[in-house]
């Protein structure tokens, strides 16, 4: 168990120390379940209450929250990013043993780096290039001329078909697909008509792709997933598309093909881009929102209709049927007032 002091932590963070700096954490908890030996935070005022009830052996707050606070604190401007970079100092999640397990299949023309951890079952295919530090996790597979920049990780069960390149630091959880074919058919007198994928998919630093989602090739061009992108659980993004610089995409939200995100969106869960648009850079699309037209505007997006019992819906949902008549209906009532 790694154990680090207060007067450490604060100075990793370049904040300020109240209280016992010689104070021993091991890890990061909650303020309702954090121990004697453990860090907690406020970012929330309405967690205020739990702060006067912590057991926690330090806790991380604004200037503001800690003014009144009696117990050992780090005072810093933005507690939730001081916890999240201690919670990545202090964190126990398993590795991948370095080597390369015995039941791998490695083509012989693939390149790997130095200190790299191959698990059980992984296939790699020809000329694979596997940088410095890079895990495989067990099942997974790399496909031919796909590349891997140094540090990133795989988890189980990742797919990564032919021709991927993904940059440095990233993260892709168990069941994702990279570069799976894109939805691409021509269709001749009712039957489909199958146009080969021979896009790629281009991968940035820093990317972080959830569990079970699927990143598309492209169909000419490459898939662009830029820098510090990172992508939720259940996610397709189809092929073509580009997202833009530190984006943001929650779980079970859909791009379709050649849908273009900027720098800096977020993209609520359960939300559809259409094909073929753009969003501006900065743009905020709240949850279960369809985008059916560009964005070129940035700002907080909807159209998401609220939850209500099911009654009232029913009789909304009726309603909305005639709403085009009644749009006609009050456009001549205006005509006739303003005449």
């Amino acid at each position: 168990m790694k154990t680090v002091t207060l007067k450490e932590l604060g100075q990793l963070l370049g904040a300020s120390i109240k209280g016992d700096e010689s104070l021993e954490i091991t890890s990061v908890a909650t303020l309702e379940d954090a121990t004697q030996d453990q860090l907690s935070f406020l970012a929330n005022s309405k967690y205020r209450a739990q702060l006067d009830k912590t057991q926690a052996g330090a806790v991380l707050l604004s200037e503001k929250d800690a003014e009144d606070y009696q117990g050992n604190a780090l005072v810093l401007k933005d507690p939730y990013v001081g916890f999240a970079r201690i919670a990545q100092l202090l964190d126990t999640t398993p590795k991948v043993t370095l080597g390369i397990h015995p039941s791998a299949q490695i083509d012989p023309s693939a390149q790997l780096g130095e200190d790299v951890a191959i698990a059980a079952n992984v296939v790699v295919g020809a000329n694979v290039i596997i940088g410095n530090n890079v895990q495989v996790g067990p099942g997974s597979v790399i496909g031919e001329q796909s590349i891997i920049g140094s540090g990133s990780c795989l988890k189980a069960n990742v797919t990564f078909y032919h021709d991927v390149v993904v940059g440095q630091d990233c993260i892709f959880h168990s069941g994702s697909v990279i570069g799976s074919d894109g939805f691409g058919y021509a269709n001749e007198k009712g039957n489909w008509i199958k146009i080969p994928q021979t896009g790629g998919v281009r991968i940035g630093d820093r990317v972080e792709v959830g569990a079970g989602t699927t990143i598309d090739r492209g169909a000419l061009s490459h898939t662009e997933i830029h820098d510090g992108v990172i992508i939720d659980n259940q996610v397709q993004i189809a092929h073509n598309c580009v997202v833009g610089l530190n984006s943001a995409i929650a779980g079970t939200s859909f791009l379709a093909g050649s849908a273009t995100i900027g720098k800096y969106c977020i993209i609520g869960g359960g939300s559809g881009i259409a094909g073929h648009l753009n969003v501006v850079d900065g743009t905020h699309v709240s949850g279960s929102t369809n985008v059916t037209s560009e964005i070129r505007k940035p700002g907080l997006y909807s159209s998401a209709t609220i939850a209500m019992d099911n009654k009232t819906w029913r009789r909304n949902t009726v309603r909305f049927r005639h709403l085009d008549e009644l749009f006609n209906r009050v456009k001549t009532i205006e005509k006739k007032i303003k005449d």
